[in-house]
């Protein structure tokens, strides 16, 4: 039977969010914290320029409440759920760093790759050091098998590679509107049953609380969009993502839950390696989604179509982890 915190921290989340939007976009508007187009984008992106931008803090503030006021409730606040929400800040501090000087300098560029990178593999770092006192193992475990294997040290390797490897790959979808709250709703939501599965009601508390947090937000975030998160909600949620999966200890079906994260950013890298070794471009433009668009296809069109392979993916991840 469903555990009753599972549906309140989801609906917390969502109220809080949607009360919260409101209230914020209207002062995000007035400190004009306006979103800047990249020239290169697609022409019909230009109308968007000023939409405010940096409403990850709304999402942010949803999910921390709802999570910690949740679990607090039920008696299941855990060591683990600070760890979540430790990540989750952090990325999304760095992501509102990102943002900020976006704004100020009315730059679209905000932090270098290699801040951004230094930051994120401190993060990882102190994550590392914290799943080690908490005398989690650092052994992975091969979907759908019962073959797993220590990685010891080398485990943080694998954390920073998760987590900044997943913080960019979500900041990367994040192009359309509300494409990134749908497909990371759709994720936070499968991790939450494999954590329910594995009898982890604090992890599935948080993770069905950042799901409250961005439907919330979506109601905002929708085509036409009156908010953007900016990099404050998608490297958050990002690391909030990959980190759910260290703790659960399903580290590779990240790949497949996280499906469509993965395809984007194969077809980044794609695009720049068939550039840079022809000078030829295999996308109209990349991530994959704006290739879409060059397609002919319509903004909500895509992100539709991007829903519903994500949710093929999660219920595959969901099928390979509790039936196979």
């Amino acid at each position: 039977m469903l555990e009753p915190s599972i549906l309140v921290a989801m609906i917390t989340a969502f109220i809080i969010a949607v009360i919260l939007s409101p209230i914020f976009i209207p002062y995000l508007r007035k400190l004009k914290f306006g979103q800047s187009i990249r020239d290169e984008g697609p022409e019909s992106h230009k109308k968007k320029s000023g939409t405010p931008t940096m409403g990850g803090i709304i999402i942010l503030i949803a999910l921390s409440l709802s999570a910690l006021l949740i679990s607090m409730y039920f008696d299941v606040l855990s060591t683990r759920t600070y760890v979540l929400l430790f990540v989750t800040i952090c990325f999304g501090v760095i992501g509102f760093l990102d943002d900020y000087i976006k704004v100020v300098k009315k730059r679209n560029l905000g932090l270098t790759s290699k801040q951004k990178f230094i930051c994120q593999v401190i993060v990882s770092i102190i994550v590392f050091f914290a799943i080690r006192a908490m005398g989690i193992s650092t052994s992975i475990s091969i979907p759908g098998t019962h073959y797993s294997f220590d990685l010891g040290f080398i485990y943080v390797l694998l954390i920073i590679f998760m987590l900044v490897g997943t913080s960019n790959a979500v900041n990367l979808t994040d192009g359309l509107d509300g494409l990134v709250s749908g497909t990371a709703a759709i994720a936070f939501g499968a991790y939450a049953v494999l954590a329910y599965n594995q009898h982890q009601l604090d992890v599935a508390i948080f993770s069905i609380a950042v799901v409250g947090a961005v439907l919330g937000f979506l109601v905002f975030n929708a085509h036409p969009a009156k908010v953007f998160m900016g990099d404050t909600g998608s490297l958050a949620l990002g690391g909030a993502l990959a980190a759910i999966a260290i703790v659960t200890h399903l580290e590779i079906l990240l790949v497949i839950i996280g499906g469509i994260f993965v395809i984007e950013t194969l077809s980044v890298m794609i695009q720049v390696a068939s550039f840079k070794a022809t000078g030829k471009r295999v996308f109209k433009m990349s991530p994959l989604h704006h290739h879409y668009e060059l397609s002919g296809w319509s903004e909500w069109r895509v992100v539709v179509t991007f829903w519903f392979v994500g949710l093929l993916f999660a219920l595959l991840g969901i099928y390979i982890e509790v039936w196979m």
